[in-house]
């Protein structure tokens, strides 16, 4: 029997794991499964070279809770190890058994999937175990070995009576960490962290139901036999080759990825990558609503098959973290918790190539089924949208296949539209000027308007799009956006439409003055405009600039470009050959003539959207009072 001190480099290394080496004490059990799963593959692949001649079989690995001892055991059917190599790698604990593993097999083993952390990923037992006992044997034709330690750095090491091959770790759970001898709690952490590790992992046993033998009874109970309870798929779709898998392949393993999603994601991208750095995965666009803080985290990262986080920050561009689905990356440089992404190059290169991926994808559905692209826009635009305004490279690609609908249903991209609606849809510096509604609803009698000028209205209603029309505007040459209802309608009217006034300026200054009196809001900018007689004789209309800004600092924007709060400002469109106008000009009675202007101003507001609150109380009392 040996004993020894752990030759460590700080007086007593286990205090620091606990506190500080690991951001989660959960995670003592993804490592010792990782562990086991690297002992198993590299005894599948020294024998697959033939340098074992051994049966490999079918191993898994085993993990089993003595609730009453207050043991946890974690139990593989890999290489095992000597007492020589316990000394070496659990002891050394500088050294990893699997980098020099991996360097020894450089050339036959880089496909193995060995997962490289043997070393610190053990001593993470320690942050729940006061005592941890390791019986091992190996492959090899040498006797088993017992080792022992309890959290201190003095250890244990003797020869043990095992005689099949793999690692045991035992194990004893402190007083304060009794919530991991839970059968739920493991459990949940198996599917966690493990639910794709290479090696089946068995966790507790089922009944299973046989078929009843021939001439039982009806009343006859079926056989039974008990069955291991494998709680892993160890073959998960993103390790397959796109051509193996069908359609129904992949929604299986999204609803097999999220059990409580009912929904299906709308199409899927298979990543594949070898060179400059290897990278799998797929990627799902579900239907996303509006909401873009709901969204993120529901991207899984994997590295071989381990689970590492749901914070994918880094790796996938903040645009596509609304997406989901599994990234698993061997080269994405990580702590020695596995926790927390390092910033370097081949994580800012994993990023591009996974924007390019994504934008390629759109492309390709764009192209190849417009019809259904179109389908589907509604509930994807939020991510191109997002994309477009933070990745320059995502938006020159997706610049041929965004779509802007209109009020009417029809979808075009930002080309053909600049090719319909040149002729018509200009203002006086020759700016082709884009109408849009942000709600079909309450901007209607607005649309209404400009489509009876034969404008084209379109329909841009996410909560980023002003962002994106800034952007668009600075990107492209003469070209503006201008919501239905902004001021900048009136400048698009077309020669042949102008209509001249009924009434002399003299009336015009009389009407101005009396409809300021009445109102005494310097909010509001009173424009007299001769317009048909059938539009409306008060239109409300805000100055874009403004309300855009206005958009944007409630969306977040506003910190960007330095403003504090927007003040109101609006547009008062009087109708100068409206029927009612003239009966307010020619009014005698102040009295009523007030109340003409107010409940008109008021009807305007309230086809904005303005009308609220005690004001719409007094608005209705007055209609009522009017009507009787």
């Amino acid at each position: 029997m040996a004993t020894g001190k752990i030759n460590v480099s700080v007086e007593n290394i286990f205090p620091l794991i606990k506190k500080f080496l690991y951001s989660d004490h959960e995670i003592f059990l993804r490592e010792l499964i990782s562990n086991a799963t690297d002992a198993t593959l590299k005894l599948k692949h020294i024998t697959t070279i033939g340098e074992a001649k051994i049966d490999y079989g079918n191993p898994l690995i085993e993990v089993k809770i003595d609730k009453e001892g207050k043991k946890i055991h974690v139990i593989d059917q890999g290489v095992g190890m000597t007492e020589e190599e316990v000394q070496k790698y659990i002891n050394e604990i500088a050294f990893s058994g699997a980098e020099e593993f991996l360097d020894k097999y450089k050339d036959s083993a880089k496909d193995s999937g060995i997962i490289g952390h043997f070393g610190l990923g053990f001593y993470s037992a320690f942050m729940v175990a006061s005592k941890v006992e390791i019986i091992t044997k190996s492959y090899k034709d040498e006797p088993a070995a017992h080792w022992a330690c309890d959290g201190s750095p003095n250890f244990t090491l003797k020869k043990a009576k095992k005689t099949t091959r793999g690692t045991e770790i035992i194990l004893h759970i402190a007083d304060d960490s009794t919530e991991f001898l839970e059968e739920g709690k493991i459990g949940n952490l198996l599917r966690k962290y493990n639910k794709f590790m290479p090696i089946p992992i068995k966790f507790g046993t089922t009944t299973e139901t046989l078929p009843k033998p021939e001439g039982a009874k009806e009343e006859d109970p079926a056989p039974t036999k008990e069955a291991d309870n494998i709680i892993n798929n160890p073959n998960p779709a993103w390790t397959k080759q796109p051509t193996e898998l069908s359609d129904e392949d992949y929604k299986g393993f999204y609803r097999e990825l999220y059990p409580m999603q009912f929904e299906e994601p709308l199409f899927h991208i298979h990543l594949n990558v070898d060179y400059p750095f290897n990278l799998t995965g797929i990627l799902y666009f579900p239907k996303l609503t509006n909401d873009l803080n709901t969204q993120k985290d529901r991207i899984q990262l994997y590295q071989n098959q381990v689970f590492v986080t749901d914070n994918v920050e880094g790796i996938v561009p903040e645009f596509l973290t609304m997406l989901r689905g599994v990234i698993d990356s061997p080269d994405i440089p990580l702590n020695v918790s596995r926790s927390y992404l390092q910033a370097d190059g081949a994580v800012k290169k994993i990023s591009t190539y996974i924007t390019r991926k994504v934008a390629d994808k759109l492309s390709s559905l764009f192209k190849n089924s417009r019809e259904d692209f179109e389908a589907k826009w509604n509930d994807i635009k939020i991510v191109i949208e997002y994309g477009m305004l933070s990745e320059d490279k995502f938006f020159e690609k997706a610049d041929k296949f965004a779509l802007y609908p209109t009020v009417d249903g029809a979808y075009y991209t930002f080309e053909e539209l600049q090719e319909k609606l040149k002729a018509n849809q200009t203002d006086k510096d020759d700016k082709l000027v884009l109408l849009y509604a942000s709600n079909k609803e309450e901007q209607h009698s607005y649309i209404e308007a400009a489509k009876a000028k034969g404008f084209e209205v379109l329909l841009l209603d996410s909560p980023i799009v002003s962002h994106l029309m800034q952007k668009l505007e600075t990107s492209k040459e003469k070209i503006s956006f201008a919501r239905v209802d902004a001021d900048h309608l009136d400048n698009l009217i077309k020669k042949e439409d102008t209509q001249i006034s009924k009434l002399s300026d003299e009336e015009k200054e009389t009407l101005k003055t009396d409809i300021e009196t009445a109102i005494n809001n310097k909010s509001y900018t009173i424009q007299l405009e001769a317009m048909d007689s059938s539009s409306s004789p008060f239109i409300i209309t805000e100055p874009e600039f403004m309300r855009r800004m206005k958009e944007m600092q409630q969306s977040g924007g506003g910190g960007m470009f330095g403003m504090g709060n927007m003040p109101e400002m609006y547009n008062l469109v009087v109708n100068t050959n409206h029927e009612l106008v003239s009966e307010i000009l020619n009014t005698k009675t102040a009295k009523k003539k007030e109340r003409l202007i107010n409940q008109s101003l008021d009807l305007a507001r309230l086809s904005k959207g303005l009308l609220k609150g005690e004001e719409l109380t007094k608005f209705i009392k007055r209609s009522y009072e009017m009507v009787k």
